[in-house]
């Protein structure tokens, strides 16, 4: 016989014997037991969109149902569905600036396309859950990728713009360090160069502004070692005037295939090229300083 208990004694076998259970005093409540908190559902967030067959960085965000996840690092299980490919990783966590949300990246490495399973674990001792990212892997990517030489790219400068800051960039407080030279120039300079593409005033997200500043912290770093160059989105950054309507792109994106990107409107990329103007790492969306000056140290 199966026995259930439900909210009442359980019955106890021993030694052949029923122990029977003593009666409930009419009146009193029948103890229910103490309820179990569910655990907040983990809610993952794809940061990298663009996913090739090959290694790469790929970065994702985690929130829950009660507050943002910031654990030091998760674990990490990639699979292609119907075969055993995969493999296991740790992906840090990179908080923002602001110290209002964060990423988790680490190089992943696909080696066929297909749609592949990203499992994330999360246990730090004080939160502990698992999500799923869904990964649509391609062959190749359609934006300038790393081993490509890096388009030949005539950007903005202060030469250019009569020393006007203001046709430049959409950012408030711009680095006049920072466009100085074309892209073109620094794939001749024999220096190995940071490029990012990002909109300070107009991006999507909160960290276009962030990533042209963290860019500028790591040109004060290493002046005179390699060379920087912010290209503002927008090809005409003065007339905007808070209206996207009137926006249009730099040339440069197309050239790089950064317009092209599904769904894209103005989030941030950065590049960082070797002395001979190859791309030797790629980000999408905010990288942070350390993953830039440690991509910018191998590179030189």
């Amino acid at each position: 016989m199966r026995w259930r208990a439900v909210g009442i004694a359980v019955v106890a076998l021993a030694a052949g014997a029923c122990a029977t259970a003593s009666p409930t005093p009419a009146g009193t409540p029948t103890p229910t037991g103490t309820p179990t908190a569910a655990a907040p559902e983990i809610r993952p967030l794809l940061a990298t969109t663009q996913l090739r067959v090959g290694t790469q960085r790929v970065a994702f965000l985690l929130d829950s149902t009660t507050a943002l996840i910031t654990a030091p690092e998760v674990q990490l299980q990639t699979s292609l569905a119907g075969t055993s490919l995969g493999e296991t990783a740790v992906a840090p966590f990179y908080l923002w600036p602001f110290g209002t949300r964060g990423t988790y990246a680490t190089e992943l490495t696909f080696d066929r396309p297909g749609t592949w399973r990203l499992d994330i674990h999360v246990d730090d001792g004080t939160f502990a859950g698992d999500a799923t990212l869904v990964l649509d892997v391609a062959e190749r990517s359609g934006v300038a990728d790393v081993g490509e030489l890096a388009p030949f790219s005539n950007t903005k400068t202060l030469r250019s713009e009569d020393g006007d800051l203001s046709r430049i960039t959409t950012a408030s407080r711009p680095d006049p360090e920072l466009y100085r030279m074309t892209v073109a120039e620094t794939l001749i300079s024999g220096r190995p160069s940071v490029i990012v593409f990002a909109s300070p005033a107009f991006c999507t997200s909160p960290t276009c502004g962030p990533q042209v500043e963290t860019v500028s912290e790591l040109r004060a770093l290493h002046a005179g070692e390699a060379d920087f160059v912010h290209v503002e989105v927008y090809a005409n950054p003065h007339e905007i005037q808070g209206d996207l309507s009137r926006a249009t792109y730099a040339p440069a994106l197309a050239a790089w295939g950064i317009d092209a990107v599904p769904g894209y409107l103005n989030e941030s990329w950065v590049f960082v090229l070797g002395s001979d103007g190859r791309i030797a790492a790629r980000f999408e969306g905010y990288a942070s300083l350390g993953e830039l000056e440690a991509a910018l140290l191998a590179a030189s």
